[in-house]
């Protein structure tokens, strides 16, 4: 035991160690899904979560420490986001036929998340810099991170809040519109898009090309939407 102490004292001062271990949580995570059969509960983003904070609490590291070495992985959230052009690109044409529909989901959607988020929040009795990180938790995580800075939120505990937001989203969403007993895949995918962003995506990627493909195009524009909606709405409740 004292030579693993050793060892693994030695490895936790390289930053590689933390990219290394998140990489394999979640392809350990993957794996499990996959012999699941992509079941909702075996979500490989929530598996590896669990793992990694496991590790983190095992091995008494900060979060800071852990951030330091795992850190490119939040640098690549910028170019994901930026590559969501793919889908809407690949998809305009369905787009141009279901404009009215998709804005109108779009709004209501959007709405819905920032609105009933604060006002849970308000009757809780939360005060405003919990307010203005709580208000973008539906976005993807490089937006949502600078939304709630401009408000004066927490970005860490919102990047929290982002995630555990997909995980849920992803984990509800097919047996929930298996009840409601909807079968357009591109409805499907855009409702999830706009409440489950990324992690959300990648589920209805799984389920269906063209859900994922209009889930990505959901994420794309309730991102958009909601830097406008998130300071309007949480004004309200100040």
């Amino acid at each position: 035991m004292r030579d693993f102490a050793d060892i693994w004292s030695y490895l936790a001062q390289s930053p590689l160690i933390w990219l290394t271990a998140t990489l394999v949580a979640y392809l350990i995570g993957d794996a499990i899904a996959t012999r699941a059969g992509r079941a909702p509960l075996a979500n490989p983003v929530l598996i590896a979560v669990i793992l990694l904070a496991a590790l983190l609490w095992l091995s008494d590291t900060s979060y800071t420490q852990y951030f330091e070495g795992a850190q490119f992985v939040h640098f690549l959230l910028g170019p994901a986001t930026v590559a969501l052009a793919i889908p809407l690109w690949t998809q305009r044409a369905a787009l141009r036929r279901a404009l009215v529909p998709i804005l109108a989901a779009l709004l209501a959607g959007s709405l819905t998340a920032v609105i009933v988020a604060l006002a849970i929040g308000h009757a809780m009795g939360l005060e405003a810099g919990l307010l203005a990180t709580l208000a973008p938790k539906s976005t993807t995580a490089p937006v949502a991170l600078g939304i709630s800075q401009s408000l004066g939120g927490s970005p860490t505990l919102t990047a929290v809040l982002v995630i555990l937001t997909g995980i849920i989203g992803a984990i509800v969403v097919t047996p929930l519109m298996n009840a409601l007993r909807i079968r357009d895949w591109r409805a499907r995918g855009f409702a999830v898009g706009v409440a489950a962003h990324g992690i959300g995506t990648a589920r209805a990627f799984q389920v269906n090309p063209q859900a994922g493909a209009f889930a990505g195009i959901g994420m794309a524009l309730n991102a958009l939407l909601t830097a406008f909606l998130a300071p309007w709405a949480l004004g309200l409740f100040q």
